[in-house]
């Protein structure tokens, strides 16, 4: 059995106002799912970076990213990411295009 979760991470924005991608790892942690759809993991403006950055991802915690986006630096496509366990493997993905609908929405 895998355990899958969503997580809207809010750009990494808590309660308190603060972007602190390592309080999100945190969370990721207690979770512990084997498969972790994120919602909101790009910044908003400019180059749209990933809010965990992806040397953290790598060095603090048991995931990776799917390697599905085609923006340097952005984890995901439109802002939501799957992550999964570092030992498994995508044997193949490819985003959806909707022409007449928000892409994120799929």
């Amino acid at each position: 059995m895998i355990k899958v979760a969503s997580y809207n991470i809010h750009k990494g924005v808590g309660l308190d106002r603060r972007r602190d991608p390592a309080r999100i790892l945190e969370v990721l942690r207690e979770i512990d799912a084997d498969v972790i759809a994120l919602q909101e993991a790009d910044r908003r403006f400019g180059a749209k970076t990933a809010v965990i950055p992806l040397h953290s991802l790598e060095e603090h915690s048991p995931w990776k990213a799917v390697p599905f986006g085609l923006r340097a630096g952005s984890m995901g496509w439109h802002g939501n990411v799957l992550l999964i366990r570092k030992e498994s493997s995508v044997m193949d993905c490819e985003a959806i295009h909707l022409p007449t609908l928000e892409p994120r929405g799929a």
